[in-house]
């Protein structure tokens, strides 16, 4: 039988709760005092997750991508492919949400669910987790700092971008980043509900404008438009590369799980969070792919031009214009590197409270002031920069670490799903769950996840060279490498999966008032 403690949970028809949740018992049943402020309401869980898939970001830093590897047909008709297949993904990952509403989320149900060998399925979840959202909260970043050099180089066209003026500025952006996440949980939530509008706000400015101010559109068949200009003679396989752009997009969206202790009603809002960012992400990226596409001018032009979206803007719109998006543009990868750290952050607190981390002890410690893990935000600040490092040398370099972003989170949303399944009727949903449906969807979630991440290590250019080998498949080789033998020297030992502090009644005095 796999281990499960919950506290008593009434529910209710379609999947919610008929009463009030009491969000510190179902924690203290858990094994787990209550350290953080519970601040988060519905609206700032959600903001989170859509902050984090950020569509004006992941569109923007991936669309010439899409151009060259499919061209409109993937890159419409792509988008709603995938973005069906990772709503059955969050919904997998909320129906866990809702049964064990931690921090720890992904590697905490790891371990729960698991039946056997729990301490191990936990710790590889919890790495690849970890190694996830470093990659991400770099590489936004590093594509903040791309467009904000794109836009000085528009406004001074005397400026030339530099890979070590790149990497400067992506460290800046990240410790100021970190700064904001060692204030208030409340600060956080404000910047958060901000990111919310001024993605919605500048969706609608960007779409609007590209409707109204080109002189011309292309024609409404120019969506089933194919383009394969990756190398490879297999069109099948070029456009499948394609689907990368939509998957880049969508990674990040269990953020709203790891904010599970800091949220009200944490075991209906946290899986709600997770659906509803998906589901709205998916609807307004297609509505700006749509708009993006058809104001492509010279499509040959545009695909090859450093930065084609920068390039549709300027043509479409003119320079002045261009500019001012741009800053929207900008804008919103900043923000999605915040709520990104901010992810980090509570993964790496939770998994350093287990004792999976070396110096736990500091990075699960809880500021006295302000209720935030401040350590722990740090040392996700240290980590992040310590991969930018590398793109002062190499580009190839940065791009193979952070592609393990999404190859990584990815897996580990693939474990506690697959361990949920595993389980069968042992599982004990929490008062948000799928029903009948449940198996089904975990399934599709499953093998969608698999055939993704094996996409997403193939090569993606031809000719394969230095340059343009997918590093992927190594630098994720390396992190289980890693993992593995630190997992048979010592952890193994020491690391059993998620602990328990106590008793309900002895961690509940453990509480942080």
């Amino acid at each position: 039988m796999s281990e499960r403690i919950s506290a008593p949970r009434a529910r209710g028809r379609g999947g919610e709760d008929s009463a009030a949740l009491d969000d510190d018992a179902t924690l203290h049943a858990m094994g787990y005092p209550r350290k953080l402020t519970r601040r988060f309401q519905a609206f700032d869980n959600f903001a989170i997750s859509f902050t984090i898939i950020n569509i004006i970001s992941g569109i923007f830093s991936s669309f010439g991508f899409g151009m060259n590897a499919g061209g409109p047909r993937i890159l419409v008709f792509g988008w709603i492919g995938v973005s069906v297949m990772v709503l059955f993904i969050g919904a997998a990952m909320a129906e866990v949400a809702s049964a064990y509403p931690t921090s720890g989320a992904l590697y905490f149900s790891a371990g729960k669910l698991a039946k056997r060998h729990k301490g191990a399925w936990s710790w590889y979840t919890g790495w690849l987790n970890f190694v996830g959202q470093v990659g991400g909260t770099a590489a936004t970043g590093y594509a903040a700092a791309t467009f904000i050099q794109a836009f000085i180089a528009l406004q001074w066209q005397s400026y030339e971008p530099t890979a070590q003026q790149t990497v400067l500025i992506t460290a800046l952006i990240i410790v100021l980043q970190g700064l904001a996440n060692t204030y208030t949980v409340q600060l956080v939530a404000l910047l958060n509900r901000i990111s919310v509008w001024w993605l919605l706000i500048g969706l609608l400015v960007i779409v609007s404008t590209l409707i109204v101010m080109p002189d011309d559109h292309q024609s409404a068949s120019f969506v089933t438009h194919f383009v394969n200009n990756t190398g490879f003679t297999n069109g099948l396989y070029g456009g499948m590369l394609g689907l990368l752009v939509t998957s880049w997009t969508f990674t990040g969206f269990d953020g709203s799980f790891h904010m599970s202790e800091e949220t009200v009603r944490a075991t209906v809002n946290a899986p709600k969070g997770i659906t509803r960012a998906i589901g709205y992400s998916a609807i307004t990226g297609l509505i700006l792919m749509l708009a993006l596409v058809y104001s492509i001018h010279d499509y040959d032009q545009v695909a090859s031009s450093s930065a084609p979206p920068v390039q549709i803007l300027i043509d479409g719109l003119g320079m002045g214009t261009a500019k001012a998006i741009l800053l929207i543009v900008i804008g919103a990868m900043l923000f999605c590197g915040l709520a990104n750290l901010t992810s980090n952050t509570r993964q790496i607190f939770a998994f350093s409270r287990d004792g999976a981390m070396p110096g736990s002890r500091w990075w699960h410690s809880v500021s006295p002031r302000t209720r935030t893990p401040v350590k722990a935000v740090w040392l996700a600040v240290a980590c992040s920069l310590a991969l930018v490092v590398p793109g002062w040398w190499s580009h190839t370099a940065f791009t193979a670490i952070v592609s393990v972003n999404v190859v990584g989170l990815f897996l580990a949303y693939a474990v506690p799903i697959f361990l949920r399944l595993r389980l069968g009727d042992e599982f004990q949903p929490g008062p948000w769950h799928l029903g009948r449906w449940s198996k089904a969807v975990g399934w599709v979630a499953v093998i969608w996840i698999l055939a993704s991440s094996v996409l997403f290590m193939l090569p993606q250019v031809s000719p394969i060279t230095g340059d343009t080998f997918n590093y992927a498949s190594i630098a994720l080789a390396v992190v289980l490498i890693v993992a593995t033998v630190w997992w048979f020297a010592t952890a193994r030992r020491r690391f059993q999966g998620p602990v328990s502090y106590g008793r309900p009644d002895e961690v509940a005095a453990m509480d942080l008032i």
